[in-house]
C-alpha cells in the first residue's frame, strides 16, 4: 500500500475527482478527512466506501472558500488523526460566460474557491508537515491554468493564480522536506450538476472536441486519480513546483 499510515485532507470530496481520489487513497491504506460544501448524504456515503478499505474516514461539510471555516474543519482533523501528510485541493467552480457578465461577487467567489481555498488549507496544514519534514499538496488546476479557453475568465484566471500559488509553496516549503504540485487534467468524464455553467454543452464534449484529441476519448475519474496517488506518494519524491498534466495529450 503506497499510502499506509498516512492522512489525506480532500476538498470537493463528494463526488467525480474528489470523490475517485478519496477512494483510490483509501484504497491504499490512508486515512481520510473528507470536505464538501454541502451533499452531507453523498459524502457520509464516500466515508462509508473508504471505510470498507479498513481505513478511518471523516467527513465534514464546511465551505472552503471561508477562512474562518477551514480553520475549524482543519483542527477537527487535526484533532481526530494528530496529522495531515496529503492535501489534496479539488474543490472547484466553473461558471462558463462573458468577462463582462460577471458580478464582482461572482468573480470573488470563483477565486475565493478556485484559489483563495488552496491558500488556506495549505496554510493552516503546513507548519505540521514542515515540522514532520515531508507532506505532499496537489491541487487540480485544468488545462486552463495552460491555456486561454473560451468564456472561461474565472477558471482561467484563478487556475493561472494557482499554478503560481503552488510554485510558491514548492519554492518555501521544499528545505523542509514538502511537496507541492499541479495537475491539470482535461476532457474527464464526470457528472456535471450545474449545466448552467455551461451554457450551449450543458458541460458535456462533442464527438468534434474528442476527435481531436490525440488519444481520441475523453479520460477516466481513475486515470486522473492514479495521477494524484502518484503525487501523493513516495513515488514522486523529488517532483515539486511542477505541473502533470492528464488531458491525452490535448495540451498540444
Amino acid at each position: 500500500m503506497r499510502l499506509k499510515g498516512k492522512t489525506a485532507l480532500i476538498s470537493g470530496a463528494s463526488r467525480n475527482n474528489g470523490r475517485t481520489m478519496a477512494l483510490t487513497f483509501a484504497r491504499e491504506g490512508a486515512d481520510v478527512i473528507l470536505l464538501a460544501r454541502q451533499l452531507g448524504a453523498e459524502l457520509n456515503q464516500v466515508a462509508r466506501e473508504c471505510e470498507a478499505f479498513g481505513v478511518q474516514a471523516l467527513p465534514l461539510l464546511t465551505d472552503v472558500s471561508d477562512p474562518i471555516e477551514v480553520e475549524r474543519v482543519v483542527k477537527v482533523g487535526l484533532d481526530r488523526f494528530g496529522k495531515v501528510d496529503v492535501l489534496l485541493c479539488a474543490a472547484s467552480i466553473r461558471p462558463h460566460r462573458h468577462f463582462w457578465e460577471f458580478s464582482a461577487d461572482e468573480w470573488l467567489q470563483g477565486f475565493a474557491v478556485n484559489l483563495h481555498s488552496t491558500f488556506y488549507l495549505a496554510k493552516a496544514l503546513a507548519p505540521g508537515m514542515m515540522t514532520r519534514k515531508g507532506g505532499s499538496i496537489i491541487a487540480l488546476g485544468g488545462l486552463a491554468s495552460l491555456t486561454a479557453p473560451t468564456l472561461d475568465p474565472i477558471g482561467m484566471a484563478s487556475k493561472h493564480g494557482l499554478y503560481g500559488l503552488i510554485k510558491a509553496l514548492a519554492l518555501e516549503l521544499g528545505p523542509y522536506g514538502v511537496r507541492a504540485n499541479l495537475l491539470a487534467l482535461s476532457f474527464i468524464y464526470n457528472e456535471r450538476r450545474n449545466p448552467e455553467w455551461y451554457p450551449g454543452t450543458g458541460g458535456k464534449h462533442t464527438a468534434e472536441e474528442i476527435a481531436r484529441t490525440p488519444l481520441r476519448r475523453e479520460g477516466t475519474l481513475q486515470e486522473v486519480a492514479n495521477v494524484a496517488l502518484f503525487l501523493a506518494s513516495e513515488e514522486s519524491s523529488y517532483i515539486t513546483g511542477d505541473r502533470i498534466v492528464c488531458a491525452g495529450g490535448r495540451y498540444m
